[in-house]
């Protein structure tokens, strides 16, 4: 295997591949990079092909030929996750920022942000809102070493969650952003680049 990272890009529920520019563009040249989107996200373009989690984690699994290090924002995390737990063996690194993870977040303080989500994306397909995704048993099998990245200032995904997914799994470290929204990772990209090189660089 190469020395030089092979990194992929997941975005949150808006579905745009632009959101990871920033960090991206940060980050080593050498260093392959994929950003994706998710058909039928935001104002992204819809796929019958794609109808759940289920479908956006085969897809991207499908497309990943050797060991990956996955990047994640908030809905992204979810499909990471799903990634590491149904092809470990594509996962060489995991960064998860501002996500639930596939926690059941409601009880651990997040605020609901389905609502002002179809009010701003009302041709959104449905099932990014509806479903609902329950990763905590099998969290503790993920044995790749994951780095989270939290703000303290954030709603929708908040510390308490950072904290429980550190609990559940078994290689992970949490890096808290004093004062770091749900968005920290487009709004404060070289703070971000640089956990991410850091954590991706480690022998």
């Amino acid at each position: 295997m190469s020395d030089v990272p092979n990194v992929v890009f997941l975005p949150g529920a808006a579905g745009a591949r632009g959101f990871w520019r920033p960090v991206a563009d940060r980050l080593p040249k050498a260093w392959t990079k994929t950003l994706r989107s998710w058909p039928g996200a935001g104002e992204e373009p819809h796929d019958p092909r794609v109808r759940s989690f289920s479908d956006l984690i085969a897809r991207v699994a499908s497309e990943i030929d050797h060991q990956t290090d996955l990047i994640a924002q908030s809905m992204g995390g979810i499909v990471g996750v799903g990634i590491a737990l149904r092809h470990p063996r594509k996962v060489r690194r995991l960064v998860l920022v501002a996500t639930s993870g596939g926690l059941d977040v409601r009880g651990l303080g997040a605020v609901d942000w389905r609502f002002e989500y179809r009010a701003e994306y009302p041709n959104a397909a449905p099932w990014i809102w509806q479903e609902r995704v329950d990763y905590r048993h099998v969290l503790p099998t993920i044995r790749v070493p994951t780095l989270l990245i939290w703000g303290d200032a954030d709603p929708i995904s908040p510390l308490s969650v950072g904290h429980a997914l550190a609990e559940l799994l078994p290689d992970a470290a949490l890096h808290i952003a004093r004062g770091g929204t749900h968005s920290l990772a487009r709004d404060r990209p070289d703070e971000v680049a640089a956990l991410i090189a850091k954590h991706l660089e480690e022998r």
